[in-house]
Order: structure tokens, then C-alpha cells, then sequence
């Protein structure tokens, strides 16, 4: 049965250990995955690449560039966040053809582009700058899928203890195209939840009337 939002919310925990005979359904999955795909992002560039592994050996492999944490084998599905670099480069095209999948007026289309090419111009004048950028919005999707999995039962563990370039070579990832932003594991816990500790609604909101 589906927990509600905030049964989820108080279900996610960062999983420290997976129960490896527990497998995550096709269903179960593509619900997570879904989540991912459809979460917001700067401009609607969805700069983001969903790598799932599941290959035993792959993962036994690339254990050692995660600091040996055990969830890299111990999960159903690992899945790397890899932000994207050549594709929300205005010179790609690839913007330009993502602005095009909503009608509206050509004035307005080249307005976007202009904006868009404008306001980046900084942001995207490296690959270390764009990573910045695009890997933020990968926390987005990351943050809305381990919520996904949550609300089927399903648990999850933000990483970003890892070697990335190291990684990023082991698994013949083109840095130019992608780069490595933050790896999640999902899966079904082994031992119990441990007591969830947050700091007091008002010592973390503050408002201005």
C-alpha cells in the first residue's frame, strides 16, 4: 500500500545497508524513474542522465571508488546522476530544439533563446561552472525519486562519497558530455530505521511580512 507524502517523508532515511535478496519491481521502478524525469529544472533543459546499474560485477568494481560503502552492492538499483555539459551549451542546438516543444509566437521562441544565452553566458563558460549548475538541478530529480521510493516502501541514500574522476573513467563516461553528480541507491533496508532527527520548525523558517 502507498504511504501518503508525509508518511514518506518520515519513512526516508539514508539506508546504510540494503537487504540484497530483496529486488525492486519493473512497476516499482519506472515509478522512481518517472519522478526523476519529470521533476523541474532550470529552463526545462533537464540537464540530467539516469545511469542504473544492476550488473553485479560493475558495481563490486567501482565499490572501491565509493569509499567501500556497502549500499553500492548491497541495493537493488544503483543509479548515478550525471549532469549534463554539452547539451545546455546554446551551440549544441539542443536548447534551441527543447524551447521548440512549446508553441509560441517566434518573437517570443527568440526571446527565450536570447535570455537564455545571456543569462548563462558565465554559467556556461566552463565545464567546471556548467557542472555547477546542472548538477544542482540533478539534486532536484535525486531529491524527488528517493521521495518516490519512499512513498512505495522503497528505501534510498544519497552518496556523494566518491572518487569522481576515477569513476567517471572506470565507467567510460564522456566528461565532455556528462559528468558525475551525485549516486543514489535503492533498495529495500536490512536492519531498522533509526530514529529521525531534525532541528525545530522555527529554528528553520524564518518569515518577513
Amino acid at each position: 500500500m502507498d504511504k501518503t507524502f508525509m508518511e514518506a517523508m518520515d519513512f526516508r532515511h539514508a539506508c546504510k545497508i540494503f537487504d540484497e535478496n530483496k529486488k525492486i519491481s519493473k512497476e516499482d521502478l519506472e515509478f522512481i524513474l518517472e519522478a526523476g524525469r519529470k521533476s523541474p529544472s532550470s529552463f526545462g533543459m533537464e540537464p540530467w542522465k539516469f545511469l542504473v546499474i544492476t550488473n553485479d560485477e560493475v558495481r563490486e568494481k567501482i565499490k572501491p571508488l565509493c569509499w567501500n560503502q556497502p549500499q553500492i552492492t548491497t541495493c537493488s538499483h544503483l543509479v548515478l546522476y550525471l549532469a549534463a555539459i554539452e547539451d545546455v551549451k546554446p551551440e549544441s542546438g539542443v536548447p534551441k530544439r527543447k524551447f521548440a516543444r512549446r508553441t509560441m509566437p517566434e518573437e517570443k521562441y527568440e526571446f527565450y533563446l536570447n535570455l537564455y544565452s545571456e543569462h548563462l553566458s558565465d554559467t556556461l563558460s566552463t565545464d567546471e561552472k556548467t557542472l555547477a549548475w546542472t548538477a544542482r538541478q540533478n539534486y532536484i530529480a535525486a531529491g524527488n525519486m528517493m521521495t518516490a521510493a519512499a512513498i512505495k516502501g522503497i528505501d534510498s541514500c544519497p552518496i556523494e562519497g566518491f572518487e569522481k574522476e576515477k569513476l567517471e573513467e572506470a565507467l567510460n563516461i564522456d566528461t565532455s558530455k556528462y559528468q558525475l553528480a551525485v549516486i543514489v541507491p535503492f533498495g529495500y533496508r536490512l536492519n531498522e530505521q533509526s530514529s529521525q532527527l531534525r532541528e525545530k520548525l522555527e529554528d528553520v523558517v524564518e518569515y518577513i511580512d
